[in-house]
């Protein structure tokens, strides 16, 4: 008996697509806030990381010269690409319907970062077990 071999010819990736692969890790589009309610759209692959570091003024320009480090909306996009894209389809709209977006998931305009970070009374007091002074309980 003959078999037949159907050969399925498979598309050449293009070099984009290499970039974009269902693996790869996740991009933010996240929007930060300050008490004045001054926005800042940006684009991260690490939320986190960068949110610490508009927060610690790391950030020159716009965010850090208006304290603006609130954190009050988020969304995760697949690709660095579409990431993009939706930080400027953000960027291009007027700011009523900004905050039309960020009031339907956070109608408080609450830190959606707030309890991510150590408080200054936090840092203090791990710092104070780790390292105690001369002359304190448990100093030895």
């Amino acid at each position: 008996m003959h078999r037949s071999v159907v050969v399925i010819p498979i598309p050449a990736r293009r070099e984009r697509d290499l970039h974009e692969a269902p693996w790869s890790m996740p991009y933010y589009v996240y929007i930060l806030s300050g008490r004045s309610r001054n926005l800042y759209t940006g684009v991260t692959n690490n939320l986190t990381r960068r949110v610490a570091e508009h927060r610690e003024g790391l950030v020159r320009g716009f965010t850090s010269r208006y304290r603006i480090y609130r954190l009050v909306h988020y969304e995760c996009c697949p690709s660095v690409r579409a990431a993009i894209a939706r930080e400027k389809e953000i960027k291009g709209w007027r700011r009523e319907k900004k905050i039309t977006l960020i009031t339907t998931r956070n109608p408080a305009w609450d830190d959606l970062a707030a309890d991510w970070y150590p408080t200054g009374r936090e840092v203090r007091a791990e710092h104070q077990r780790a390292d105690p002074s001369p002359g304190e309980p448990g100093s030895g």
